[in-house]
């Protein structure tokens, strides 16, 4: 053709760097353009996207760090001497956390050389449908030419626009995880998932914190709360679960604010910042003072620059996300879109590599095949996880009537939990199945340690279309948490008491 490239990926995240990746393979020549906007708080970083960078990676090892700290309590009930009071150092942690996401910075950039897929640190933006241009670090301008275009740039995290000083005095997630030194006494504010697991994991490694809400926890635990017919993951409000997760967290120690909703943050002469809030309980105004404020209230997608309407590309006016077919095809040929910023999806890593794959698979490779965004797995990484499959109650009761489902829960307790002397209270299971003859399972939900290990392996289960009678015949393993979805027997309907006693 008339173009330098077979395709052009705009955006190095996941998404984008599997969707290149997999049209190298078909011996195509393949560009990637890759460009990080520093955060309002001057914090950039390398190849990668955000999961790599400021998302599920750094979040998961700081996670980590934390349940590591509550290791050490139960330690001593199990014949460990450790000395008191144990001492958290944010500096070593964060060091070894950055260390780790830059040697994949550099991993990425090896396998784009590898693939021979050609990458430009620019910031890109379309001239005409086959056209993106852009400056360079330097000035130079470079106009890159390719049949076909995916859009893969994601999103980033929004400030709140009426909270006065939120955008001067505040940070977000693109920002937690480079800190050089602990961000002390901190105030993260609204609830999506993502301030509950940062939350989690600050109030673990011994750090003051309190999360203001202003309604019940995990509103939207995704934004995409799908309008389209069939694509309603597992997050319709899980209200339950939801307050399952922040009452762990309430008695380990994060103090949340319930509706309440912040007003202004001013810095102090200390350099501590004073957070004014309103209650809506007690239709009052209060303050207190943080070292961090950090904003969690959900993400924008990233096509500011990108110049969508001069080609032609349709945005859904509310989300600003663009608006794609089943085959991830935007309203102009040619180009596509995959990932976080497309509309309806759910904005997660394994979904947005395996739609980029199948992409190129389709472009280049002879496929047909179109990516399956129905039972993907998921797992929330707050101090007591929460994974979940499938459809939730609302959901299925949504679809199919309540008549016609049946609900089976249990709260059961976790070996460890018993010579540590740790309250369970919160470790809760729910299976959603249909009523009818086979009664098959349309929605997984587990609060407990592991969560995400115990509903990978459950989530192949489902999407084979497994019933409740297969799953009754499923051999527990003894004695783990799992097991215990093996062992659900006790039907919402019924009433009677859910918890789990003994073998």
């Amino acid at each position: 053709g008339m173009n330098e490239y077979d395709l052009l990926v705009i955006g190095g995240g996941s998404g984008g760097l599997a969707c290149a990746k997999e049209a190298a393979q078909f011996g195509r020549k393949v560009a990637v353009l890759d460009y990080v906007e520093p955060s309002p708080r001057g914090t950039t970083w390398g190849l990668g996207g955000t999961c790599v960078n400021v998302g599920c990676i750094p979040k998961k090892l700081m996670h980590q760090a934390a349940l590591l700290g509550s290791a050490l309590k139960d330690a001593q009930h199990y014949g460990w001497n450790i000395s008191q009071p144990v001492h958290h150092t944010w500096s070593v942690m964060a060091q070894g956390v950055q260390n780790y996401v830059k040697s994949m910075n550099w991993g990425h950039r090896v396998q784009l050389q590898d693939k021979k897929v050609k990458y430009f640190n620019i910031k890109g933006s379309f001239s005409d449908p086959h056209t993106v241009r852009g400056l360079t670090k330097a000035g130079k301008e470079t106009v890159v030419t390719a049949d076909n275009i995916v859009i893969a740039t994601g999103g980033r995290p929004k400030y709140p626009t009426n909270v006065a000083g939120a955008l001067e005095y505040g940070i977000t997630s693109d920002d937690l995880f480079w800190l050089k030194e602990s961000p002390g006494k901190t105030l993260p504010s609204f609830i999506l998932y993502v301030s509950l697991e940062c939350a989690g994991f600050l109030t673990g490694i011994g750090l003051d914190t309190t999360v203001m809400m202003r309604s019940v926890p995990l509103r939207g635990f995704d934004q995409a709360s799908h309008k389209s017919k069939k694509k309603q993951i597992c997050f319709t409000t899980q209200q339950q679960m939801a307050s399952l997760v922040t009452e762990h967290m309430e008695s380990y120690g994060t103090k949340f604010l319930k509706r309440c909703f912040p007003i202004k943050v001013e810095k102090l002469k200390n350099n501590r910042l004073q957070v004014t809030w309103k209650n809506a309980d007690l239709d009052t105004e209060e303050t207190d003072s943080f070292n961090t404020v950090m904003w969690a209230v959900g993400r924008a997608p990233d096509t500011k620059t990108l110049n969508l309407e001069k080609v032609g590309v349709k945005t859904n006016s509310e989300t600003g996300k663009i608006i794609v077919d089943a085959s991830e095809a935007t309203s102009v040929p040619h180009i596509y879109a995959i990932g976080d910023i497309t509309e309806g999806r759910p904005e997660l890593t394994p979904t947005a590599i395996a739609a980029g794959k199948l992409l190129a698979q389709r472009l280049f490779g002879h496929s047909s095949e179109l990516m399956d965004y129905d039972n993907v797995p998921t797992t929330v990484f707050t101090p007591l996880e929460y994974g979940c499959v499938g459809l939730s109650e609302e959901a299925a009761v949504q679809r199919h009537g309540s008549d016609n489902i049946e609900v089976y829960h249990a709260y059961y307790k976790p070996l460890e939990f018993t010579v540590a002397e740790r309250d369970a209270t919160q470790c809760y299971i729910k299976m959603v199945c249909l009523r009818e003859r086979e009664q098959r399972i349309l929605g997984l939900h587990f609060i407990g340690p592991n969560a995400g290990e115990v509903i990978q392996g459950f989530a192949l289960g489902i999407k084979c279309g497994a019933t409740y009678p297969q799953m009754m015949k499923t051999v527990g393993i003894h004695p783990t948490c799992a097991e215990e979805v093996t062992k659900l027997h006790i039907t919402k309907r019924s009433g009677l008491d859910a918890t789990v006693t003994g073998c």
